[in-house]
Order: structure tokens, then sequence, then C-alpha cells
């Protein structure tokens, strides 16, 4: 009888959950001290960012699979995402303190410590989920 060879794709050790979970903390841990806004969250940002959009650019990291293509169901989240990126970038622009953006909205809640480190993991696994697609 032939068998079709089955053939798994593992993970480089450095880009597994177990090694990447505790450098995703050690950064949001870093990054939640310091405040925002400031020259050193963003040279944070951009360093943790454009290292992860390198890796993303690299063939380094093993890529899953996307979907052959999208259901037609997908297409409606681009309407929702695409008027509030509009509306985001106009009040952004124009300076408008009547229509604040997200993250002068969100300023009160990343106010504290913990939550500012639990958005820096959380951005960096969704940019490490992007890094993977």
């Amino acid at each position: 009888m032939d068998r079709p060879e089955l053939v798994a794709e593992v993970d480089r050790g450095w880009a597994r959950p177990v090694v990447l979970a505790p450098v995703f903390a050690l950064i949001a841990l870093v990054g939640g001290a310091l405040p925002s806004f400031s020259l050193r969250a963003n040279l944070l940002v951009l360093g943790a960012g454009g290292a992860l959009l390198w890796l993303g650019m690299s063939a380094t990291v093993p890529k899953r699979p996307a979907p052959a293509r999208l259901p037609r169901a997908a297409a409606w989240w681009l309407l929702p995402v695409g008027l509030f990126a509009v509306i985001e970038g106009v009040t952004f622009l124009i300076g408008s303190r009547a229509y604040p953006t997200l993250s002068r909205l969100a300023d009160p809640l990343l106010e504290h410590y913990l939550a500012r480190a639990a958005a820096y993991f959380g951005w960096l696994w969704a940019f490490w989920a992007m890094v993977r697609r």
C-alpha cells in the first residue's frame, strides 16, 4: 500500500510560544514603565515593530498557510474599519478636541502601568500573528 508521507513543519526554537512569551513579557514590562509618547517609548515601539516587520518580510519565520479566499462576510468588516480609519485620520490631522482620536480616548485607561504593559503585550502578540501569516 502506498501511503503519502506526512511531514510536519517544526518551528524554530526561538519562534515557539514558550520562548516568545517571556521575551514579549519583558518588552511589555519595559514599555509599560515608559511614559506615553516619550522618545524612549517611541524608540521601543519602532525597534520592536521594525524587528517584527523585518521578520515578516524575510523567510526566517515559517509562515502558516493563508486562506485561499476570504469569505464574503469578511468584506463587511472593511466598511467599519475603513470608516474608523478615515475618522481617526481626519481628527488627528485637524487636531480636533471635540472629536478625540482613539489614542486620546485610551489615555485615561493607559495611565496605569499594568494596563499599558498589557497593551504592549497584546500589540506584540497581534503583530507576531501577522508575521506568521
